[in-house]
């Protein structure tokens, strides 16, 4: 975890349970709260013009949500919903910031986390504007397989499907299918029971 849920405790945190499709907040909110994630899935979408939907991210067990909108006066530029049951513990912002200003080993570890993070987006955006399909699968991969304690190969198992997958890297479904055989042809990653490891 990234803050011990403890710790988040003793400042009032709560936990909450979610159904899936709970929304967390909706783009144009105000950041009012730090959320973890203790169990199960969330997504970071927004919806084009046309109504696509582009999921920005799916964070899992261990991750915060949206946690570097609490340092800055912005609004959420994405939607946050759980995408199977889930569990995450919140605290108010006032609380996390008092928190971080008491414990400057936590505020040092959330500066590295983000930087890490940041510096992880940064290659995956890189990677989304290849014209190759399959540079965009492998950075999406290799971005959510970063925040993996065990980085051997095949060791993770990635936590979304295909047409999310598809929605994460602007490449259509069909795309994704095609591209994901090819990688496991060239042993970049495995398929057991429909699920992608890398």
């Amino acid at each position: 975890m990234l803050i011990e849920e403890k710790l988040l405790l003793s400042y009032g945190a709560e936990i909450e349970d979610l159904k899936t499709a709970d929304i967390i907040f909706n783009e144009g909110d105000t950041p009012k709260a730090f959320y973890q994630i203790k169990k199960g899935r969330i997504k970071l979408n927004h919806y084009n013009e046309e109504g696509k939907e582009l999921i920005l991210g799916v964070l899992h067990k261990g991750l915060s949500v949206c946690e570097l909108l609490l340092f800055i006066d912005k609004k959420y530029p994405v939607n946050a919903i759980a995408i199977e049951p889930t569990t995450i513990v919140t605290l108010s912002k006032g609380k996390f910031i008092q928190l971080l200003d008491e414990n400057p080993d936590i505020s040092r570890d959330i500066n590295s986390f983000l930087s890490e993070r940041l510096y992880f987006k940064y290659i995956m955006l890189q990677n989304n504007t290849s014209l190759h399909p399959d540079v965009r699968i492998r950075g999406a991969l290799e971005y959510h397989k970063s925040f993996s304690d065990n980085q051997a190969k095949f060791s993770f198992e990635v936590p979304f499907t295909r047409r999310e997958l598809a929605a994460i890297t602007g490449l259509r479904t069909e795309t994704v299918v095609r591209v994901i055989k090819k990688l496991e042809q060239e042993n970049y990653l495995k398929i057991i029971d429909r699920k992608i490891y890398v």
